[in-house]
């Protein structure tokens, strides 16, 4: 009994909720949960200027300011004003630091073998609230990879220098790329200012690369708007989006030419969403705004743009009003900019509580206002979100490989923060290049390559990098007057160096051969450039029998030695002339120079080698040694004692042989050992007798046996003088040698 009752009760229970259920509107299918397997969650968050790691409320960690070039820390002037910790600390970059400053943020390895590129969002907190006193915002660029992407410029809105600003924006790097290089570049003394950056690895398919070619664009955030609701997103509520976007509230961007607006929500699911390849969050589509007209109202939105840009708008419906149950009853137009673009009808394309998008390409704008307005149809218009995105083209960059000789040579070259160079070496191109360096477009113009690097007299104590040999377009090499060490590297200048100047430093070691055989010591055909103009025509120039290599350079890119030819006037205006020119005096350089070389001052070019005690073998230097060259064995050296060595092994076989041939007729007839024992004793008993006993019968005994020995060696000298000339008859004939010669 104590069971039925409590089951009793349960049935009542569930009975009234059929009930319920049955006499309302028609509940939305449940929305698919997110993938448990999402691919892209990289993500990190840097607080720049923050010496510690930290976690804000939303349980985000912040790492401390790590992975930049130079710069230093400050703290905001009011800190209260913000909510944040990552708001209130910068790190800012002084004119000592150079005119350009990087953050280079690693990537993980790419996770996808089927796309050649990867995708990130990238958000930038900057805040200037006179932090240094001097109430003046600073102007600077900030670049991507190779593009601007920000430019920040003098004064600033009073509110924005006070309270700071969120940017961010969508872009690809290469699969094999390991990091994302984020520059600042300053104008005059303004120092750039930068507070937070994050980074987020998104789906490289989003935003419909592949037909907006957006692979080689990058999206630059120019209002995202979340209608009908306040601001939220990662960073400002504990709302998440996959790709780290945050969502405006959209009230501030409504016009006066919209009808009374009503904000809608449900807490209903809403399905298609957080589904690849834009993973975009619920919430979005939980909230609306429609009219209080029932037909025929009007929704509209300006946004700021840039008009000599295109951009990509993205707008976002559900339809959430339990009132509108099938297709027809809730019909509007988007008209973008006074143009009717599309008509939509939510239901009829996805049914109720379901996400729908629509994107367009807004090309050839004509004024800094992108107007978007909803037009009712059948009933009053909806809309849930607006985004809008800048296409900004992607910089051309320098060459893969000669970035990499290019920072090869920063780092054997030891050169100083002040002159920064940090991030691509070229770009952007709105920019200066790295101080001393000067760039150009490659002939197939797929990127930038170096043509010229000019660091004389900077106060350089390194060496130059074997990888320099990577310039294959450098033209103009001057290091001259620092305190460079090392040998120059053989592969400088293999083919395009015209002028070069490593005068009055501390180089050792020979000349190389690659640079006798650069241009250096060619016969030029002419190319005529007009750095404005691109190519304007080829030629020959010639003043007597040699030809020499024109470069127009309108804006004096290069300076170069003058030559009077007999040309068009409006090219001898605008070109100068390479004179090809090698200058190696005041070194420590030693071995042969290459008679190449040296011919440049012969045929009109300029050579210097002077203070440089070691080189030899060209008129006004020493002669060089036969066998030494270049500070070690010449051919000649190593061919002179290989002869050597050979002629002094055929001596010793020769040697041996007459030594082996001679031991083999060599007789010996000492005398046998019997007689030189006696011998031994009979001296030895003359001097014991003499000591012992020197009467004259001892002496007569002792003299007795040395005439017995003296006759027995006399007789066996007869003997030995008969056998010689015996065998020495018999070897004349050819006998072999007698038994008795001794072995």
């Amino acid at each position: 009994m104590s069971l039925t009752l409590p089951l009793l009760l349960l049935l009542l229970l569930l009975l009234t909720t059929i009930i319920t259920t049955t006499t309302t509107t028609p509940l939305p299918s449940p929305s698919p949960s997110p993938s448990s397997s999402y691919p892209y969650g990289f993500s990190y968050h840097i607080d720049c200027g923050s010496p510690t790691n930290t976690t804000d409320p939303f349980n985000t960690t912040w790492l401390s300011d790590r992975y930049f070039s130079g710069g230093a820390t400050s703290i905001v002037s009011e800190p209260l004003l913000f909510q944040h910790p990552h708001e209130k600390t910068l790190r800012f970059f002084p004119t000592s630091s150079g005119k350009k400053n990087c953050y280079t943020l690693p990537l993980p390895p790419s996770s996808s073998t089927s796309s050649a590129h990867r995708r990130f969002l990238l958000r930038t907190f900057v805040v200037y609230d006179n932090y240094d006193g001097k109430a003046h915002p600073p102007s600077f660029d900030v670049s991507v990879r190779s593009t601007i992407v920000f430019s920040w410029r003098s004064p600033w809105p009073s509110s924005l220098s006070r309270r700071g600003a969120y940017s961010d924006l969508l872009a690809s790097s290469p699969s094999d790329a390991d990091a994302v290089p984020v520059c600042f570049y300053s104008f005059a003394t303004d120092p750039p200012v930068i507070s937070s950056l994050e980074l987020f690895s998104v789906d490289p398919n989003s935003y419909d690369a592949a037909s907006t070619a957006t692979t080689d664009i990058v999206l630059v955030n120019y209002g995202r708007l979340s209608c009908g609701s306040g601001q939220w997103g990662p960073g400002f509520s504990a709302d998440s989006d996959r790709f780290g976007r945050s969502w405006q509230a959209d009230s501030d961007y409504r016009t006066a030419n919209s009808d009374k607006f009503v904000a809608v929500s449900t807490k209903y699911g809403i399905k298609g969403t957080d589904q690849k390849p834009n993973y975009f969050p619920e919430k979005l589509y939980q909230t609306a705004v429609t009219t209080a007209e029932e037909e025929g109202g009007v929704i509209e939105y300006e946004l700021s743009v840039d008009a000599k840009l295109d951009y990509l708008l993205w707008l976002h419906f559900a339809e959430i009003e339990g009132k509108v149950r099938k297709a027809g009853e809730r019909v509007f137009d988007v008209w973008v900019n006074g143009e009717n673009l599309t008509r939509i009808d939510i239901y009829r394309s996805v049914g109720g509580f379901a996400a729908y998008t629509w994107h367009h390409t807004v090309k050839n704008l004509s004024s800094s206002a992108l107007s978007v307005k909803f037009k009712g149809v059948k009933g009053a218009p909806l809309i849930c979100g607006v985004e809008n995105y800048a296409l900004v083209p992607n910089d051309p960059s320098t060459v893969p490989q000669q970035a990499v000789a290019m920072k090869a040579l920063k780092d054997s070259l030891r050169i100083p923060e002040r002159m920064g160079w940090n991030g691509d070496p070229c770009a952007p191109t709105n920019w200066d290049a790295w101080e001393g360096v000067t760039c150009r477009m490659s002939k197939d113009n797929t990127g930038l390559v170096i043509s010229q690097i000019d660091l004389g007299s900077q106060g350089l104590k390194g060496d130059i990098s074997d990888q320099i040999s990577l310039l294959s377009d450098l033209v103009s090499l001057n290091l001259s007057s620092n305190s460079l060490m090392g040998e120059i590297p053989n592969g400088l200048g293999q083919k395009s160096l015209i002028h070069l100047d490593l005068s009055n430093n501390q180089l050792t070691g020979s000349i190389p051969d690659s640079i006798a055989s650069s241009s250096l010591k060619l016969v030029f055909d002419s190319h005529i450039i007009d750095v404005r103009f691109g190519i304007v025509g080829h030629g020959k120039a010639t003043e007597g029998k040699e030809k020499v290599k024109l470069i127009c350079i309108n804006f004096g890119l290069i300076t170069a030695f003058a030559a009077e030819l007999e040309l068009p006037y409006h090219i001898k205006k605008s070109c100068h002339i390479f004179v090809k020119k090698g200058l190696l005096n005041g070194n420590l350089l030693e071995g042969r120079v290459p008679e190449e070389l040296y011919s440049i001052g012969v045929h009109g070019g300029a050579i210097d080698l002077s203070s440089n005690k070691g080189l030899c073998g060209v008129p006004t230097l020493p002669s060089c040694p036969i066998f030494w060259e270049n500070g070690r064995l010449s051919t000649q050296g190593k061919i002179a004692i290989g002869l050597s060595c050979f002629f002094v092994f055929c001596v010793v076989v020769l040697l041996v042989f007459v030594f082996i041939r001679r031991r083999r007729n060599d007789y010996d007839f000492a005398l046998p050992h019997e007689l030189t024992f006696l011998q031994q004793v009979v001296q030895y008993s003359w001097k014991e007798h003499l000591k012992i006993d020197k009467s004259s019968v001892a002496i007569t005994e002792l003299v007795e046996q040395e005439n017995a020995l003296a006759a027995k060696r006399n007789r066996y000298q007869r003997q030995k003088s008969l056998m010689l000339l015996e065998m020495e008859s018999q070897h004349a004939k050819g006998l072999v040698a007698s038994p008795y010669t001794q072995q």
